[in-house]
């Protein structure tokens, strides 16, 4: 995404969480991030967020969510797709 000399921003900071989340990023790209969120509160409390949200979700069993909101999340993954 950036060159090493370059910074990250804030949208490539969410499009890159996920990856940062599982140790996926490339050494120099991890270190970009870690350096925009030395420099940026708002994403840094957003890493935070998606920390916690990771967290509970893995608590989360398929049998816990009710059937009808189990239909809506389809339809709205499968909508989100198509767009």
């Amino acid at each position: 995404m950036a060159d090493a000399h370059e910074h990250i921003s804030c949208q490539e900071v969410v499009e890159l969480v996920t990856d940062y989340l599982e140790g996926a990023l490339a050494t120099e790209e991890g270190a970009l991030f870690e350096q925009h969120l030395n420099f940026c509160d708002g994403c840094e409390r957003y890493l935070d967020q998606m920390r916690s949200t990771v967290a509970a979700l893995g608590r989360i069993e398929e049998t816990d969510v009710p059937p009808a909101m189990h239909a809506r999340l389809l339809v709205a993954f499968r909508d989100r797709r198509r767009s």
